[in-house]
């Protein structure tokens, strides 16, 4: 019966040769048909979104796109319109289904009706190969394979590993791979020359990075989220144990001690992603997963419908899991630490009305929040984003944690603890690995304590750091006080660089650029938020002059002296895996597709951590009073990355600089939705489009970081002023 309408379009077909559909008929139906009536026939294909085209003739009304809308990425835009044989799939008010998880809907379509526009006609079945990897552009670290056709990856598509990604992928994991392969791919060394950037061969590069031998002792590291973990272990070796320096950040506004930074590593109270399912209760603590990592966004959302999981949502910003939530919180922007101070004192019972005003907070939502906290059961899982602990008052914020996490017994207990959402994918790995300034390889202390990364920039503007190496970072993109950062660019003698695309930074600023191989090129291994080390494996060779980054790394240590030893990539892992006590013992081959949890090994005892009784606080910092200004609070978009920018499918979702501020602010003001403002304060402004948002606490306004342009990070003020442009 499904066949009675069904084109028999198989060979022009891009779902032929993977059709579920086209197995069964063959291997279990019959020879011929009964039926000799003409087939329905339709426009084809419909343009259901800008990623997805519909043939509607092809469509069998499974219902799988809609359920998945509906009830798993909850959006509710698609449904079935009309009746009976008429019934067909659509967006509910018929515009075009965008979505954070819309792609997806391809891989559930059992048929060819539902297709990747990006991939459409682009190759068939037996013309391609697929290779299985890790998706490092966001924290959420999803599995996929790859689909590759003549070295080039032609789509993506979801490996499933329950215990990471569910079998589920955003759009930017799913269609950002266009950006592999794009004219602004680097793909020969440059070196500067008369002020402009000019292709070198490898030799002739590797001598100009050999100029940071000359300023041993004075030169600083910036280390990217997307660097594997051989990657920064190897240029931590570098500069400690040739350049005289500890000058290593991977993170992009902490301040973290080692104890702290021990402390909330501690193997016993770490959460994994499927206890987000299965945990009595989850709080999601500053940070909102639909953006930081989405596919935590589905998990959550799957406990609550399935499980019955207790959701609470304390954030200074509106959350896309705020509906869902049995309890909501908000506080001021940077406030986290009071309110983690208010939080304490409610969870013992004692009087936490003057933190609460510190927090910026209202005192019954902190009550309601801890009551949900003590009363849902044992299992809670806190959700907690690394912009906590940023910032001059990170340490706090930290201890603050910890002390929440100690009254709830989250230490040691099966099925709760804290599961952090760092700033970029490798946040974790990068931290194990020994990019810190303060810790080697596994948390090991430094000889000598080097500077964090905004110390490293002002330093660097001052003159005292003279050489930056970059690996896979763009610290006026990334970075807090983008104008600090361009000056101590714009002072470094040499600055040596590691980017797979060119960017304005690389072009005002590099000395050195080398071609780095991109994330479906990579071998190495990455650290899941969970702490699951996972491995990635080359899907496609690397471009004309392309090497690893592992290799370039240590032909510029050999260069200026110093053999790291290191001649395969996987003698880089078995040194990494030597180096941390933690991973002891670890091979690539017991990794092999799924990755494997280290602080479920025995060897995990050797992270020694204090995770003991709570801590007395030290009063926090109140949040700034508006005073006719408004505070300002930042947020980093799913769609704020190069990769987005550079990928054909997904410009038309590119960010751009929005200005959310509630109605009743917006009306004070006399703006409307659309308006373009400046938003700033002592003569420094961004400029950007008021977006109206309901929920959005007063006296606040919400820039987006992480922009090429206009981006918050210009802003270091805590009150800024909103004025029509």
């Amino acid at each position: 019966f499904l066949l009675i309408n069904h084109p028999l379009d198989c060979p022009v077909c891009d779902k032929g040769g993977e059709c579920p559909l086209q197995d069964i008929t063959y291997g279990w139906g019959p020879g011929t048909s009964r039926f000799i009536e003409p087939k329905r026939h339709f426009v084809k294909p419909l343009e259901l979104s800008p990623l997805v085209a519909i043939d509607l003739e092809r469509c069998i009304l499974c219902y799988r796109c809609v359920r998945f809308s509906q009830e798993l990425a909850e959006d509710y835009q698609l449904v079935l319109l009309e009746r009976g044989a008429n019934s067909y799939v659509a967006t509910f008010d018929g515009h075009p289904y965008v979505a954070p998880f819309s792609g997806n809907i391809i891989e559930l379509c059992p048929v060819g009706a539902l297709t990747s526009r990006p991939y459409r006609f682009r190759a068939l079945p037996w013309e391609i190969e697929n290779s299985g990897s890790v998706c490092t552009l966001c924290p959420s670290q999803c599995n996929v394979t790859f689909t590759v056709r003549d070295e080039r990856v032609l789509r993506v598509l979801a490996r499933e590993n329950d215990d990471v990604d569910d079998g589920w992928l955003c759009d930017k994991g799913r269609f950002a791979y266009q950006s592999i392969h794009v004219d602004e791919r680097i793909t020969q060394p440059l070196v500067r020359n008369g002020g402009e950037l000019r292709p070198v061969s490898w030799e002739r590069a590797l001598e100009a990075a050999g100029a940071v031998g000359k300023h041993a002792g004075r030169v600083g590291a910036i280390v990217g989220g997307q660097t594997t973990n051989e990657e920064a272990f190897l240029l931590s070796r570098m500069l400690r144990e040739k350049l005289e320096s500890s000058d290593i950040d991977c993170r992009p506004g902490s301040s973290l001690g080692l104890e702290d930074t021990k402390a909330l590593a501690a193997p016993g109270l770490q959460a994994t992603v499927p206890d987000l399912e299965y945990a009595h209760t989850v709080l999601v603590l500053d940070c909102d997963p639909i953006d930081d990592a989405p596919i935590l966004d589905l998990r959550i959302r799957k406990g609550v419908r399935r499980r019955g999981v207790k959701l609470a949502v304390a954030t200074s910003r509106p959350t896309a899991l705020d509906p869902s939530a049995q309890a909501v919180a908000r506080f001021a922007p940077g406030a986290c630490e009071a309110f983690l101070a208010a939080l304490d004192a409610a969870l013992t019972g004692s009087d936490f009305s003057q933190l609460a005003v510190a927090a910026g907070a209202a005192q019954d939502e902190i009550r309601e929040l801890a009551a949900l906290l003590t009363d849902t059961g044992e299992d809670v899982v806190v959700l907690w984003g690394e912009r906590l602990t940023g910032g001059a008052r990170g340490p706090q914020a930290a201890r603050a944690l910890l002390n929440v996490a100690s009254r709830l017994k989250l230490a040691d207990k099966d099925g709760a603890g804290l599961l952090e959402v760092p700033a970029g994918t490798n946040g974790r790995g990068l931290r194990e690995a020994g990019a810190l300034p303060h810790a080697g390889p596994g948390y090991t202390a430094a000889e000598a304590a080097g500077r964090d990364a905004q110390v490293i920039a002002k330093a660097a503007a001052d003159g005292e750091i003279t050489a930056l190496y970059l690996l896979h970072a763009d610290p006026l993109r990334s970075h807090p006080d983008r104008a600090l950062w361009e000056a101590a660019l714009g002072k470094a003698a040499v600055v040596v660089v590691h980017d797979s695309t060119m960017t304005d930074t690389i072009r005002d600023h590099a000395t050195v650029v080398f071609p780095s191989d991109s994330y479906a090129e990579k071998e190495g291994t990455v650290v899941h938020p969970d702490g699951r080390v996972q491995r990635l494996r080359p899907a496609i060779g690397r471009p004309h002059e392309v090497r690893a980054d592992w290799q370039v790394i240590a032909d510029v240590s050999a260069r200026i002296g110093h053999d790291l030893g290191v001649l395969t990539g996987s003698m880089a892992s078995q040194q990494l895996f030597d180096a941390v006590p933690f991973y002891a013992g670890l091979t690539l081959e017991e990794l092999g597709g799924r990755g494997l949890r280290w602080p479920e090994r025995e060897q995990a005892a050797a992270l020694s951590t204090t995770t003991g009784d709570p801590t007395d606080l030290e009063a926090p910092l109140a949040a700034a009073t508006p005073n006719g200004s408004l505070r300002l609070g930042t947020f980093r978009s799913i769609w704020a990355s190069p990769e987005v920018e550079l990928s054909p499918a997904l410009q038309f979702l590119s960010a751009s600089q929005r200005v959310e501020i509630s109605p009743d602010d917006a009306g004070r003001l006399g703006l409307a939705q659309g308006d373009r403002v400046d938003v700033g304060s002592n003569g420094t402004r961004v400029r950007g489009t008021i977006a109206l948002r309901q929920n959005t606490p007063a006296g606040t306004v919400f820039l987006e970081e992480g922009l090429a342009q206009e981006s918050a990070s210009v802003l270091t003020e805590n009150l800024v002023e909103v004025r029509k442009a």
